[in-house]
Parts: structure tokens; C-alpha cells; sequence
């Protein structure tokens, strides 16, 4: 059940052959995204298990499985930068029972994402889409 700009995400790259454009694309999704305030860059907010520096702040309106999650990300890659817009697109405004319900890795990889990230890359993604999980699971509690 995958939002609607994350199928947007999907028709656009179903038009782009090369993997080299996709991967522009990514990155051009990562730039387009605003800035987290350094004030949300904190431990509590940090990614841990990705190569590079990840940030995921989340936002709950609600609460219990109802609660909708929208989330602010950034990253000191721009790859990575990418990797977080595309998640984001997936995720934001859903509520926690749908994040748990959501086969992140399936959709991805509707992308092609799987072939072409390095292992830790990849690492890192099942790092970001672990700590979004966790975030709609306290929730649902």
C-alpha cells in the first residue's frame, strides 16, 4: 500500500532505462529536500548501523496504530540524502499500522534498488527502514 508519491517515484523511474539516471534521480530527490535543523542532528535521532551519517526525526500525530508519522531525514552522502527522500515518500502520512504493514524491501525494489546499492548501502537502508518500523511500532505498542 505503498503512498502516492512513492508510485510517482516508481512511474518516473520505469521511464528511465539506465541505472545511471535512476541514480541521478535519487540523488536529485535528496537535494530537492529540505535541511534537518541541527538541533534535530542528536543521538536520539541518529541511524545507527549506516556508513554514513543518517538523521530520522519523526513527527506523531495521534496516537496507537492510528497515529499518522511523517519523518524529516538527512544524511552527509548525497546518495544516502537520496535514499531518505524515496523512504520519506514511502512512509510519510501513514499511519503507524500501515508503516508495520508496509514490505519496505518489496517496494524498493520495485526501484531496482537492490541490484545496484553497495552492501552497505543496502545495510544502511534496512537500518533506516528498521528505525522507521520501530518508531510506528511503539505506537502500535
Amino acid at each position: 500500500m505503498a503512498q502516492e508519491s512513492f508510485e510517482d517515484i516508481v512511474e518516473t523511474f520505469e521511464f528511465l532505462d539506465d541505472w545511471e539516471d535512476r541514480y541521478r534521480e535519487v540523488i536529485d530527490m535528496g537535494k530537492k529536500m529540505d535541511p534537518l535543523p541541527d538541533a534535530l542532528k542528536v543521538p536520539a535521532t541518529k541511524v545507527d548501523g549506516c556508513a554514513s551519517q543518517v538523521w530520522l526525526h519523526p513527527t506523531i500525530e495521534g496516537q496507537g496504530a492510528d497515529a499518522r508519522l511523517s519523518f524529516e531525514g538527512e544524511s552527509d552522502a548525497m546518495i544516502v540524502r537520496g535514499l531518505i527522500a524515496v523512504l520519506l515518500a514511502l512512509y510519510n502520512g501513514q499511519s503507524a499500522r500501515q508503516v508495520l504493514e508496509t514490505d519496505a524491501l518489496s517496494e524498493l525494489g520495485r526501484l531496482g534498488l537492490n541490484d545496484h546499492l553497495s552492501a552497505q548501502r543496502s545495510n544502511g537502508l534496512r537500518a533506516m527502514v528498521e528505525r522507521i518500523r520501530e518508531t510506528a511500532a511503539a505506537q502500535v505498542g
